[in-house]
């Protein structure tokens, strides 16, 4: 039987936690914070992806609290061995090709646009753009945030960064070409 080798929502979460807290450890507020904030300048806002819990890392040995006996607000986390061996597990995980629900609906919009009135093209389209301008935003922002540590991560988000621009632009003279009513 084939098994999917790719990250599920959580373990994309728990590689995102871990990550933060083998890259600098922090105490519980600040980590969970900085995970919340990251995900979102990716994602955006989204309870399926921010629900998981640090706690449960914990829990299973991944993270400690230093000093151990440190009150949750004080005390710093810090990865574990084990939590190394997790943080490699996901690091390697397969990617899907895209599994971005959003893309399929993009795509659908754009085959069967010409089905609607002039005006819901034009409404359509300018949704589009306005979705494409949250994702630029969203992007800028990350590297305001994150993009100053240079690396791979800076590289990707400048492809990225250059990527949503020229969807932007393209997506802007696709709404230009658009006509005013069905008539033209």
């Amino acid at each position: 039987m084939f098994a999917d080798k790719t990250l599920t929502p959580r373990e994309s979460v728990r590689l995102c936690a871990l990550g933060m807290i083998a890259d600098q450890p922090g105490t519980y507020a600040d980590i969970a914070r900085t995970i919340r904030e990251f995900i979102t300048r990716i994602t955006g806002p989204s309870l399926d992806l921010l629900g998981s819990s640090m706690e449960l890392l914990q829990v299973e040995g991944l993270v400690r609290s230093i000093p151990e006996d440190a009150p949750e607000d004080t005390a710093e986390l810090e990865i574990t061995d084990a939590g190394r061996e997790e943080l490699r597990r996901l690091l390697t995980a397969n990617l899907r090709a895209s599994s971005d629900l959003s893309k399929l609906v993009t795509a659908l919009k754009f085959r069967f646009l010409h089905l609607l009135p002039a005006e819901d093209r034009r409404a359509q389209a300018e949704l589009l753009l306005d979705a494409r301008e949250t994702e630029l935003n969203r992007l800028l922002d990350m590297r305001r945030a994150h993009g100053d540590r240079g690396g791979p991560f800076a590289q990707w988000l400048a492809h990225e960064i250059t990527e949503a621009e020229r969807g932007q632009a393209w997506l802007e003279a696709f709404c230009d070409a658009i006509p005013e009513d069905d008539a033209a």
